[in-house]
């Protein structure tokens, strides 16, 4: 039996089981409905009123109490038989619904094994076609011997065998075309990324060379300016002593001057009288004029005034030796001090 009849046999085995059981489902249906139609109602016994004592009712009054219970219990029951009948009439439509769903799903399996039959059967002759090319003169009806047929097979084996041998090969070159292209890809993914490392490297070694840069120009300024504030400070140490060794200088002198002009004083203090020769401006003019006259001998006197540096020669027993000591001032041209005068001086401590 061909893979097709079997196909088909099965379809009509399952058809013909559903329609089986889609009659079996509308007969039971029926049955129940014809039993509910027939069935006989049912009747329930009709209660007794009670009469009450010492009361007269009249025949008909009774006879509508006692008929007013079985007319209602008589509707109760058609109205309790029709629901019944309604719930059988549904669940027979639902039955019937379902037994359509299934014959409907009964005839799409036939139809998709029809569908897979009709496939198969052009599959089968597509490869008989096919086999059947290098054939033509030979007619589709012959019945081919057990050698062709061997041949056949054989050519058909070899063929599958060889597809499956391409089919192997591809699958391979694409697998190796597919490796080739990951291990290029990886091979990019690590350039790209070995080359933005570098690039990080390098910006961060630049970074670090300005930091490390700006940090030796500080240092070079902050030791730049270290020197320039020490230099300044021991200049102005420098200026300092200097001044502090002029003012001691001068200190020095002064009190020196002042020592000899108290011994001078000690030693002549009977001698007050004075000639001035000069009146300086200054101390450098006083110290001209003075080293001229202790060059000629004479012994000079200095006295701070308000109006400068009162220059003296002397002091003198009496007036007449300081007057004859004038005039021999005033007559040296060397000297050129015409204007020399005779003062009675007096020392400031002694005042």
């Amino acid at each position: 039996m061909s893979m097709n009849n079997k196909q088909r046999w099965m379809g009509g085995v399952v058809l013909l089981g559903g329609g089986v059981l889609l009659a079996a489902l509308l007969l039971k249906g029926n049955d129940e409905i014809e039993q509910d139609h027939t069935q006989a109602p049912v009747t329930h016994p009709i209660p007794k009123t009670e009469s009450k004592p010492k009361t007269a009712q009249p025949a008909q009054d009774s006879e509508m109490v006692s008929l007013q219970p079985l007319a209602v219990d008589v509707e109760t029951e058609k109205r309790l038989l029709e629901e019944q009948r309604r719930s059988r009439e549904k669940a027979v439509a639902e039955q019937e619904a379902r037994a359509a769903e299934f014959l409907k799903m009964q005839q799409q399996a036939e139809a998709a094994a029809a569908r897979k039959a009709a496939e198969e059967y052009a599959a089968i002759n597509a490869r008989r076609t096919a086999a059947q090319e290098s054939s033509d003169n030979i007619p589709p009806e012959l019945v081919e011997d057990e050698k062709a047929k061997a041949q056949r097979l054989a050519d058909e084996k070899k063929r599958a065998e060889q597809q499956k041998t391409d089919q192997q090969k591809s699958d391979a070159d694409k697998k190796l075309a597919e490796d080739k292209r990951k291990a290029e890809a990886d091979k990019k993914a690590a350039e790209d990324k070995r080359k933005a490392e570098a690039e990080k490297k390098a910006a961060e070694d630049k970074r670090k060379a300005e930091v490390d840069k700006k940090a030796a120009e500080d240092k070079r300024k902050a030791e730049a300016d270290k020197k320039a504030a020490e230099d300044k400070r021991k200049a102005e140490a420098e200026k300092k002593a200097a001044d502090e060794k002029k003012r001691k200088a001068d200190e020095d002198s002064k009190k020196k001057a002042e020592a000899e002009k108290a011994r001078d004083l000690m030693e002549n203090g009977d001698k007050k009288w004075m000639v001035q020769v000069a009146l300086a401006a200054n101390q450098a003019n006083a110290d001209a004029v003075v080293s001229k006259l202790r060059a000629k001998g004479y012994k000079v006197t200095t006295s701070q005034t308000s109006k400068g540096i009162r220059i003296m020669v002397g002091p003198a027993k009496d007036r007449d030796t300081a007057d004859n000591t004038r005039k021999k001032i005033t007559t040296d041209e060397s000297l050129n001090m015409k204007s020399a005068w005779v003062i009675d001086w007096v020392p400031l401590d002694q005042r």
